[in-house]
């Protein structure tokens, strides 16, 4: 690879000429940050066709420099390299001279700029250089010096080093084990060995394209085949359309539709039979109906007899209950004034006993007090909800639902609560519908779905604690034998609430509930779930549902009343008894003698003694004919209720039935006549298809290809649609054109067989040259840790290198890597990028794999590095160890590094170029300083260790 001797730029940033001498194999630019170091860097990157440091490039330089043209020049060592070699680098291009003179022009083109190169032999001036017509130069593009370049041994392995910025010294090392071998490949492979594995493996490409072409051709005809297969396809499914609309319209409509209807009149002939039949079925339950009504009507004129009779017994054993209890109240109370008597002489005249017995007498009176204060808060409690019910055909609301309503309307929102619209139909499972349904009374249906967003706001601001639904669905009759089948709406309600009540079905008792399974209730609401068994029973005083509740409350009121004023007589009648005796004992406090009384009314006394008992007796016999005949008359009423209820709702029913019938009479003959003038029609239409048309078989077969006309006329839509819309194929000539395109195909797949086996007889020649390509491949290995193994050891370093794994494949060849290891002052083996390396030793390591790439076999010569500010970040140990390395190496470095007071930066440099920063005002920077160490050597090719 050739040196560097001298560099000349002209109008490159802001220098306006300047010619710096490169003939060392140290030289370092030294000057303090924004001076320029990097600028001389970059030209000489720019001269050699290499990328500056980003972000900057050659039109940047050459546009501060404010002229039109730009050079660089510099004059490059043209010897061989080697005492064993007589090549020159240049001479492939014929320059056979000891120095060539490298050029680049860098030239404004409009609003850009273009740089061109040129290659002269000996030391060319610039002035020569303008002089001289381009013509005669031959400038050349950046690509073409690019190849010359590499032709003279700076490949584009080497470039890419070349090209490594400010602080990036160490790179090399952080290269991959892959990357690395790439990389020495690039620079040592033997390129005969390499160019006849390229050739073998893009002859083998070019046939593998080849086939691939022949394959694509293949492909386009087959898919042309395909088309025409489809045009063929689409020619006669069109023909076939064309037939099958002419049958459709001529034969199979026309026969379907007579066919539909001759079926159809079949079924209306069975249905007036049915309607006929059911009909006589009707008359004849209306007759038992009838019979029963009379039946119903007698029992409940009997009932009310009965109920009329048993009421006139109850009022006249009402009537003898209450002259027993006029006649025995006063014995009674004989009887007691005589017990308080006696009790007031026990007493005698000790005036502190009879103030103990007044105290006793005065607390049971205030305790009677309290018990009758309490029965009568009840009994007017009672009595308000006795008196709520009257008139009412419903059982009033809670409060706290009544108070929403009056919130929804005043909202103006229409609602009804699932409570009123609930009916019992049969009362005998009203325990259960009460229960199952208590839960769900308060329920609030709206009547509008838009309004459901407002309730439930109202309902979150008043915090009602039921649901707010939507509108619901008409509940239908219920299935026999569920819950649902004894309840009727009067209104839409929530679908759930109605699925709720079909799934409960009704059982006598547990035991049947047990025996069949499932979701289960009894009359007494005893009800099954998937949980288990409950009772769900409701007292008579909550009802809720239908007239009948408002009725059960109104007799639970009224036995409420009765039971509070049974209670409340007692309790008044001791009371009165007390406040006597209390009188009593006042008076004989007083002075009054009990005593006195007793003798005077001893016979008064003895009278009502004897008479109280047989008294008592009467009053009690009256009080239990009464009661009896209380419950008499109360089964009486109900049983005539239940059957003027049963009379009722049978002839409601009745007459619906009649209404029904008679309906059903007058339809079943204009049915009947319009029956009888379209079979005649069906007739006359069947005489006017052929007879093959309308036979069995034939029908049988359209019914089992169209089903019905119905189908036939969507089918012949359908065709004229698609006859219509689609795109057919109407040319004869396309079958020719298919059968020919056939014959191609054939003979193309039969090329496409030749080149496959020319395809892998070219894989065997790729395998051959890969063999070779393998055999360089190692030997460069070798070669290349051989020169960083003798790299380490003027460096002080043990460098070791694991030889790759080379097959004959190419995915191994691709992963195949060079992994080296270094040890530093006998210490452990580090890697490429481990972090285990200092700062120093991360350049050490990058240093020996460069100059390993730079170093040649047979000379040992290496040839130019750029290294911008190696130095930076490392200690005085470390600065001596790299300056040490490089010298030993006596390749031609070009260092950077900024002014510093640590003076061992400059000790390995035999030129130092000094730059400084261009004054604040002036045009062009200053002169660049060169200091040359005394008795420098001249570079020549360093000599193998």
């Amino acid at each position: 690879m050739f040196h560097l001797q001298t560099l000349e730029l002209v109008h490159w940033d802001y220098c306006q000429r300047v010619s710096l001498p490169l003939d060392a194999s140290i030289i370092t630019i030294a000057g303090p940050n924004g001076s320029g170091k990097t600028t001389l860097l970059d030209a000489m990157r720019t001269l050699l066709g290499l990328r500056c440091s980003a972000p900057r490039d050659y039109r940047t330089y050459a546009r501060h420099a404010g002229a039109q043209t730009a050079w660089l020049r510099a004059v490059v060592d043209n010897r061989p390299q080697g005492r064993q070699s007589s090549s020159r680098p240049f001479a492939r291009r014929l320059l056979y001279s000891d120095q060539v003179t490298l050029a680049c022009r860098i030239d404004r083109n409009g609003g850009d700029w273009q740089r061109r190169y040129c290659l002269l032999e000996g030391d060319a001036s610039i002035e020569r250089l303008v002089d001289t017509p381009e013509k005669d130069l031959g400038f050349m593009g950046v690509e073409a010096w690019g190849r010359m370049l590499a032709a003279a041994g700076l490949s584009p392995a080497i470039a890419r080093v070349l090209s490594l910025e400010q602080g990036q010294t160490d790179r090399l090392c952080e290269f991959s084990p892959r990357e690395l071998l790439r990389l020495v490949f690039d620079v040592f492979g033997d390129q005969q060995v390499l160019d006849a594995y390229d050739q073998a493996r893009e002859h083998q490409q070019q046939l593998a394209r080849e086939m691939a072409q022949a394959e694509r051709e293949l492909d386009h005809s087959r898919a042309q085949l395909s088309e025409l297969h489809n045009r063929v396809t689409s020619y006669k499914t069109w023909q076939l359309r064309l037939a099958e609309r002419e049958r459709l319209a001529a034969e199979v409509l026309p026969v379907l539709a007579w066919w539909g209807e001759r079926e159809q009149l079949a079924r209306q002939s069975r249905e007036l039979r049915r309607q006929k039949a059911q009909h006589r079925a009707a008359l004849a339950e209306q007759a038992v109906q009838n019979k029963r009504l009379l039946h119903l009507l007698q029992e409940s004129a009997r009932a009310q007899q009965q109920a009329e009779q048993l009421r006139g017994e109850r009022d006249q054993a009402r009537g003898q209950l209450d002259a027993a209890t006029r006649h025995e109240a006063p014995l009674e109370q004989l009887a007691k004034r005589e017990q308080e008597l006696l009790a007031l002489v026990d007493k005698g005249s000790n005036a502190d006993d009879l103030q103990a017995h007044l105290a006793q007498l005065q607390g049971q009176e205030a305790a009677l007090q309290d018990e009758r204060g309490q029965l009568t808060q009840r009994r007017k409690l009672a009595a308000a909800a006795l008196a709520a019910l009257e008139g009412q055909s419903l059982p009033p609301l809670p409060p706290e639902v009544q108070r929403f309503r009056k919130t929804l309307a005043s909202q103006g929102i229409g609602h009804r609560f699932v409570a009123e619209v609930v009916e019992v139909v049969e009362e005998r499972w009203r325990a259960a519908i009460e229960g199952v349904l208590r839960g769900h009374r308060w329920v609030v249906v709206l009547d509008k779905s838009q309004d459901l967003a407002e309730a439930w706001e109202v309902g979150e601001r008043e915090r009602y604690r039921h649901y707010i639904v939507e509108p619901g669905s008409v509940a239908l009759k219920g299935e026999p034998g569920t819950l649902l089948e004894h309840v009727k709406f009067t209104a839409p309600v929530p679908r759930w609430l109605v699925q709720q009540l079909q799934n409960l079905r009704c059982v006598a008792d547990p035991r049947e509930g047990k025996r069949l399974g499932g979701t289960w209730i009894t009359p007494q609401a005893y009800m099954h779930d998937g949980r288990g068994a409950r009772s769900m029973w409701v007292e008579a005083h909550e009802h809720q549902f239908g007239a009948a509740a408002v009725h059960a409350r109104r007799s639970a009121a009224e036995r409420e009343l009765a039971r509070i004023d049974a209670q409340l007589a007692p309790v008044l009648d001791e009371l009165m008894a007390l406040k006597r005796q209390i009188a009593d004992t006042k008076n004989a406090l007083a002075g009054h003698s009990a005593a006195e009384e007793l003798v005077r009314r001893s016979e008064e006394f003895a009278q009502a003694r004897g008479d109280l008992p047989a008294a008592r007796q009467a009053r009690i016999a009256a009080a239990q004919l009464w009661q009896k005949l209380e419950q008499e008359s109360t089964r009486a009423h109900d049983r005539h209720r239940a059957f003027a209820d049963e009379h009722k709702r049978l002839e409601q029913h009745l007459q619906r039935a009649r209404n029904e019938s008679e309906r059903a009479a007058q339809d079943w003959s204009a049915r009947r006549r319009q029956h009888g003038a379209a079979v005649a029609r069906s007739q006359a239409q069947r005489a006017q298809f052929p007879t093959r048309w309308v036979a069995p078989d034939a029908i049988a077969a359209l019914v089992g290809e169209y089903m019905n006309d119905t189908q036939a006329r969507l089918r012949l839509h359908a065709v004229e649609q698609e006859l219509e819309q689609g795109t057919w194929e109407q040319d004869a000539t396309v079958e020719e054109r298919h059968r020919r395109m056939d014959v191609t195909v054939r003979e193309q797949a039969a090329s496409l067989s030749d080149h496959q086996v020319k395809n892998a007889q070219a894989a065997t020649a790729v395998l051959n040259a890969r063999e070779s390509y393998i055999e360089v491949l190692r030997s460069t290995v070798r070669r290349y840790r051989k020169n960083i193994q003798e790299l380490g050891q003027l460096a002080g370093v043990e460098v070791a290198a694991d030889l790759p794994l080379l097959e004959n494949d190419d995915t191994v060849l691709a992963q195949a890597g060079l992994k080296v290891h270094f040890a530093f002052d006998g210490k452990g083996s580090i890697g490429l990028n481990d972090g285990e390396a200092s700062g120093g030793q991360q350049v050490i390591k990058s240093l020996i794999l460069l100059v390993g790439l730079l170093k040649d076999e047979e000379s040992g010569s290496g040839g130019f590095v750029f290294i911008d500010e190696p130095f930076a970040h490392l200690d005085v140990r470390n600065i001596q160890l790299v300056g040490h390395f490089l010298r030993s190496t006596r390749a031609q470095y070009v260092l950077t590094t900024p002014i510093t007071h640590n003076l061992e930066v400059f000790e390995p440099a035999e030129i130092t170029l000094v730059t400084s920063k261009k004054p604040r005002d002036a045009r062009w920077a200053p002169p660049i300083a060169v200091a040359k160490r005394r008795g420098a050597p001249e570079l020549r090719p360093m000599m193998a260790a």
